[in-house]
């Protein structure tokens, strides 16, 4: 089968692009006009589109970018579902509250299905990356970004904190209390280098979207071919660990591997090397 191929399992995406790029290898982009600007349906498509690959068994990597212009520019704040959510409908002040309440938690478990997604996202960067994009990219496994790339933590410019998911991961990932403050004080632009310097992303790649995109498919394409119990694991334990002491992540991963240690992935990777060839995983 020669690549890239359309991935049809899904159905129909109005405002993403899904194409598998290499066995195993779904690039999910968005595709909203020139900058991607997010809308509610943008969202909750993306919700939808993870909820259905976490559990298709032909998926093992997923690749996140934007077409066009740039990966995202963030909310678009001239939506009129924007609008509605802000000015809900009604005097009350708490029911007001509430309605805001549950918009912003379906937000934030939308882009919460790419970390709960057991398989590996690894995210390919161009051009901007503005508000809710640093939202995006802190939920995801693995970051790649062009050299042209411009950084930004914006919500403080519109009036707001960022409510996303920023302010929770982003310390998390790159350890650097006063350095996450004051982008997240200033809304002030970054680039790649103070990226890769603090450790928000793994690698700059030189050129633009087909450099970094191509370089994405590639670790992928190599993330596609292990055991995907072996990928599920390590994945799901990390995130345990960054959320509970060292002591009770030892305690929690004896017992996931008391059940991974049985799977048939461990002995195909021993013959496989042993054999100085390609192992052949069950799909999961």
């Amino acid at each position: 089968m020669s690549y890239p191929q359309p991935y049809t399992n899904f159905g129909e995406a109005k405002l993403h692009k899904l194409v598998f790029e290499a066995p195993g290898v779904l690039r999910v982009s968005f595709n909203r006009g020139k900058v991607n600007a997010w809308i509610e349906p943008m969202w909750r498509e993306l919700d939808a589109i993870f909820r259905f690959i976490a559990r298709d068994p032909d998926v093992n990597a997923i690749v996140l970018t934007g077409e066009n212009r740039c990966f995202t520019a963030g909310l678009d704040l001239m939506s009129s579902s924007l609008g509605a959510v802000m000015d809900p409908a009604g005097d009350d002040p708490a029911r007001r509250a509430m309605v805001m309440t549950y918009w912003i938690q379906e937000f934030q478990d939308a882009l919460t299905q790419m970390e709960r997604c057991h398989k590996p996202v690894v995210a390919a960067v161009h051009n901007v990356a503005y508000g809710l994009a640093v939202d995006l990219l802190s939920a995801v496994d693995i970051r790649y970004a062009a050299e042209d790339v411009r950084f930004s933590i914006r919500e403080v410019d519109a009036g707001l904190a960022a409510d996303i998911g920023t302010l929770q991961r982003f310390p998390k990932i790159v350890g650097n209390d006063s350095w996450v403050r004051e982008l997240a004080f200033t809304g002030r632009e970054f680039d790649a280098k103070e990226a890769l310097q603090f450790g928000f992303i793994s690698k700059i790649v030189p050129g633009g979207k087909d450099a970094v995109f191509a370089e994405a498919i590639k670790t992928a394409t190599i993330l596609a071919e292990k055991s995907p119990v072996a990928l599920r694991n390590t994945k799901h334990l990390l995130l345990h660990s960054r959320d509970h002491t060292v002591q009770e992540g030892l305690t929690y991963t004896a017992v996931l591997n008391g059940a991974g240690l049985q799977a048939g992935d461990i002995p195909e990777a021993m013959m496989s090397v042993m054999q100085k060839k390609k192992p052949n995983f069950a799909k999961l």
